[in-house]
């Protein structure tokens, strides 16, 4: 369903991903993990189409040579020339780090600004509904302003605002950062429910090997730009290049 080949991402003098490879098939939840500072944000920034954002953005600038390689496909067609707003309208959603919700601006309207490519109003009431039952702290905050939010809040919101557009791939970058145990076990439950139950294929990029391994079957490791080992948690788990760079033994 997703395939990146030998990606690589350079800002100005700066190489961030260096030839980075993996796949995806319909159907599963695949862990991405490494230490802080791995590459792993910026793979599913280039995923999504936000190199190309930032290429724009930052033209005329010190940083404006920004350079990605590689490709990127998604159901058998090249994704990495599009826009981003091309790529998510093609079902391919990235949830991203820290949840970034819009801070001045309720959390409904949030969440109805995730489906934003959606015209029918009873399409959007409907997922909007899924949404609630998903998380009922959303429902219960849903006229508070989303700036007003806990981290755990704000991270449900990231997650609930992108399954608003139905997504058929989720792109989830580091659910579980900064949060508390209780809190992290209540995503976890929800991530497993999204994947299980609505059936939404994922690919989780995670610091915390132990959140990820419990939930993937398959995972890719990064370190400095590479993807260095792919397997199984237990696999993983038996491979001197993970206990290095987990564990610095």
């Amino acid at each position: 369903m997703l395939e990146a080949k030998d990606v690589g991402v350079r800002y100005d003098t700066a190489t961030v991903l260096d030839g980075a490879s993996l796949r995806v098939e319909k159907g599963e939840l695949v862990g991405l993990v490494g230490p802080n500072g791995a590459g792993k944000t910026t793979l599913l920034r280039a995923i999504a189409g936000l190199i190309n954002w930032d290429r724009e953005v930052l033209q005329g600038t010190r940083m404006e040579d920004v350079v990605l390689e590689g490709t990127i496909e998604f159901e058998g067609e090249r994704i990495d020339r599009l826009p981003a707003y091309k790529i998510a309208q093609k079902g391919l959603q990235l949830c991203p780090q820290m949840g970034r919700p819009f801070v001045e601006m309720s959390v409904q309207d949030n969440l109805l600004a995730g489906a934003y490519l959606t015209r029918d109003k009873k399409e959007i009431n409907q997922e909007l509904e899924k949404v609630y039952q998903l998380f009922p702290r959303l429902k219960e905050r849903h006229k508070q302003l989303a700036g007003t939010l806990s981290g755990g809040e704000r991270q449900m919101l990231a997650v609930g605002r992108s399954l608003m557009r139905q997504p058929k791939f989720m792109l989830v970058d580091e659910p579980s950062s900064g949060l508390a145990p209780k809190v992290k076990d209540e995503l976890f439950n929800r991530v497993q429910e999204i994947y299980k139950e609505l059936g939404v294929t994922i690919l989780l990029a995670e610091q915390d090997i132990s959140f990820a391994f419990q939930l993937s079957k398959r995972n890719y490791v990064m370190s400095r730009g590479h993807v260095i080992a792919e397997g199984t948690a237990e696999e993983l788990m038996k491979d001197d290049r993970i206990r290095e760079t987990y564990l610095g033994m």
